[in-house]
């Protein structure tokens, strides 16, 4: 059987109706920057995310580097990451030519260690960036506790968890502000690039508006240094139709993942992923650990089961940051050399879900 890691079309196919009326509505308009469809979209995320604004923009890494400049965060100033993430998350912090400044994450959800933040801490920290990782929402009560004695910004980079909550409330609107990308294997992808940033804040979102369109609320009126950096109104188009199903597909990504969980939890060559009690993740992946991890990757791919590794290297770890020396990060660089990801989505069937947990039997046996 075979068992792709990640299939777009299907995406396609199930919702095909809605989204070619999305395309002929978008086309037959005339209007393809920014306009209507961007405004209805953005509504209705921020409503989704339990927000009261949201700002569309290019991608999911301009989402976070544009809430940085909007906090007027740059040159000198210190940022607060975690040492396992993708790193956009990083790169993010380095464009606005501020330092990421890494604290090791939890051994159980892979997410910042909050206990481990205050001590990285210094007079020039304005920020934590939270990083919900796999779609678990970071622990962030405790998060929020220490940015607010220290007087610092939470900026939830929320890239993979749509849809996911925390002790009741939706990713997006547990920070300052938060950043999502749109990036089309998202649990909410466009068909192309994308991103948004919600918040509570009006003045933040104010700024943001301008920042994200040249600096400019009036043609030609530029009042800061901003970026073009504009969600396409026909990707809005597409993610106001999608956005309707999220939930729904977001339950068959859980089902996937408890069945996983039950069936392939004592097997010896591979760890769980955990999920935290206060979470309800969107398990935008699956992510397993392995002292095995190349055999075991060989082993499914030759009975036709597609795994990605996220991520073989911690930001700190590749050469875009070797200029510098960073700290021992033991628990991010551990999870870096074991993680796997098998195969998990909203239109993998149960056929294939249960060839993947048989063949991964066949491989403890």
């Amino acid at each position: 059987m075979n068992v792709p890691f990640l299939e777009l079309k299907p995406t396609y196919l199930e919702l095909k109706d809605e989204l070619d009326q999305a395309y002929q509505r978008v086309m037959d308009g005339g209007w393809y920057v920014m306009g209507s469809e961007l405004d209805k979209f953005e509504e209705e995320f921020a409503g989704y995310c339990e927000t009261k604004y949201c700002v569309g923009v290019a991608n999911g890494m301009d989402a976070l580097q544009l809430a940085l400049l909007a906090w007027d965060i740059g040159p000198g100033d210190e940022v607060i990451v975690p040492g396992m993430t993708f790193i956009a998350t990083w790169l993010a912090v380095s464009q606005t030519g501020a330092t990421p400044v890494p604290v090791d994450v939890c051994a159980d959800t892979v997410n910042i260690d909050a206990s481990l933040i205050e001590q990285s801490i210094t007079p020039n920290t304005k920020a934590i960036i939270p990083v919900h990782l796999y779609g678990q929402p970071a622990d962030m009560d405790p998060i929020l506790s220490i940015a607010d004695k220290h007087g610092l910004r939470v900026l939830e980079d929320a890239a993979q968890a749509h849809g996911a909550r925390y002790k009741g409330r939706r990713t997006g609107g547990l920070g300052h502000a938060a950043a999502f990308s749109f990036y089309p294997g998202k649990n909410l992808g466009a068909f192309g690039d994308g991103g948004a940033i919600t918040t509570n804040d009006k003045a933040l979102f104010e700024r943001l508006l301008l920042l994200r369109n040249y600096g400019a609320a009036v043609k030609y009126q530029h009042d800061v240094v901003g970026l073009n950096s504009r969600l396409d109104p026909l990707q809005a188009a597409f993610l106001s139709v999608k956005l309707k199903y999220l939930d729904e597909w977001n339950e068959r990504r859980k089902m996937q993942a408890k069945h996983y969980l039950q069936e392939i939890g004592n097997l010896d060559p591979v760890t769980m992923p955990t999920l935290s009690p206060h979470c309800d993740s969107s398990w935008h992946l699956f992510a397993v650990q392995t002292d095995y991890r190349e055999e075991l990757q060989q082993y499914l791919g030759d009975k036709g089961i597609g795994t990605q590794i996220h991520y073989p290297f911690c930001p700190h770890q590749s050469k875009a940051y070797a200029q510098k020396e960073w700290p021992v990060l033991p628990v991010s660089e551990m999870h870096a050399s074991k993680c796997l990801s098998l195969p998990i989505g909203p239109h993998m069937n149960e056929g294939q879900a249960r060839w993947v947990i048989d063949q991964l039997s066949e491989y403890a046996r």
